[in-house]
């Protein structure tokens, strides 16, 4: 029975109260703070009582529309973009370095480290970058000049000539169509929202400020927002981006999730690098004679790249993350209690009687049983004008007779 009765207890710790304004002070303090934290940022700003969806499915849609010259030639969409299938990912050709009429044969290099004066100079170098496969042979280019002979698409490439830009590409206008779904909520929306007609449409142009959610854009304004020229962007080449943010609160009406534009540029890098300044890339035009044989037009490309990224969350209210947090909260309310116990009895004056108070020092030796003041423990009997001191059973709570 005894054991059942010790088992049936409850235990509980010792409280010290300390008097003094400067631990008090600093206790308040410091909880009025853990406390504005939780309140003001974890659960106002970031929202800790919902729970997130991350996991966003976005398709993009996209169309180029504008027409252009250049060497003396009108310019629609299907010959400055790339690829034609309207994705996220697409270039606006804006300058272009043309060889025509290229056949299979033997011809000389057109690079400059390729001179030479004789073929044995030839033999020692191989071709990893040029315009075909080297020959070893050392071949008249000019009246000046010699150059090393290669197999492959002649006449070979000359790129180092300096091209215009299409200057009209600055006017072209680019549509976005993007829809966006949170499967974990099964919340669908798109960019073109339910108040834009199609006079809207026609004659809307993007602006951050007086049109944020037009899906027509500008081509000169998106480099311009991107911090970037247009002429000398067009003129090297380069990657844009295009970024749709779709960060929405669901506890909120459906018309508050709304799209947010930002553009950057994507290969700054290259910029500061003088070896493979920009964007560039090569395609080719195909053709064959009457009697069978090809021939092609190769094109030295320079474009502006463009990628329409696509990111966001969805938050909505659920009461785990809400326990979660509030149980953290009122949990961390509790750091204040360790930091006034530093102060208390490392660097306050009386730091000592603090100790005294708060901590005992109890050895494995019978010690005399503390003396309570409360009644249940009183002695009933005295010895030599001595009270009494009794122990409670429970191993955590003590009182003191006197």
């Amino acid at each position: 029975m005894n054991c059942v009765a010790n088992f049936f207890t409850y235990e509980t710790t010792k409280s010290v109260v300390v008097k003094s304004w400067t631990i008090g002070v600093i206790n308040r303090a410091v909880q009025l703070l853990i406390v504005s934290y939780f309140i003001g940022w974890v659960f106002l700003h970031e929202k800790a009582y919902q729970v997130r969806d991350t996991a966003i499915e976005s398709s993009v849609v996209t169309k180029v529309k504008g027409f252009g010259k250049y060497a003396n030639q009108v310019m629609d969409v299907v010959d400055y973009v790339t690829p034609p299938q309207g994705t996220s990912v697409f270039v606006i050709i804006t300058k272009q370095i043309v060889t025509e009429n290229q056949m299979q044969g033997f011809c000389p290099e057109s690079e400059a480290r390729y001179r030479c004066r004789s073929d044995s100079e030839c033999q020692k170098l191989i071709s990893a970058t040029g315009s075909g496969i080297l020959t070893g042979r050392c071949v008249k280019y000019n009246q000046t000049l010699h150059t090393c002979e290669i197999q492959g698409w002649c006449p070979a490439e000359v790129d180092t000539v300096d091209v215009p830009i299409m200057l009209e590409a600055e006017n072209f206008t680019l549509f976005i169509k993007n829809s966006i779904r949170f499967p974990l909520f099964n919340f669908e929306k798109g960019n073109l929202l339910p108040d834009l007609t199609v006079q809207d449409i026609r004659r809307c142009h993007f602006h951050p400020i007086s049109q944020p959610f037009c899906p027509i854009l500008r081509l000169g304004d998106i480099v311009k927002f991107a911090g970037q020229d247009f002429t000398n962007l067009a003129s090297t080449g380069g990657v844009v981006g295009i970024k749709i943010g779709w960060v929405c609160d669901l506890d909120q009406s459906w018309d508050r999730c709304v799209p947010s534009y930002s553009f950057t540029r994507l290969d700054s890098v290259s910029q500061k690098n003088s070896i493979s300044r920009g964007y560039n890339f090569r395609y080719a035009k195909y053709y064959r004679h009457g009697n069978g044989t090809e021939y092609r037009t190769l094109m030295k490309a320079f474009g502006i790249r463009f990628d329409v990224l696509v990111y966001g969350n969805a938050g909505k209210f659920n009461i785990i993350p809400t326990l979660i947090n509030a149980v953290a909260a009122f949990t961390s309310v509790g750091v204040g209690t360790v930091l006034c116990d530093i102060i208390l009895l490392n660097f306050l004056k009386g730091a000592e009687q603090y100790k005294a108070k708060k901590f005992e020092e109890v050895t494995e030796v019978n010690l005399p049983p503390a003396v309570s003041t409360s009644p249940v423990y009183r002695s009933s009997q005295t010895l030599g004008g001595r009270s009494e001191e009794k122990q409670s059973t429970d191993s955590g709570a003590y009182s003191i007779g006197l």
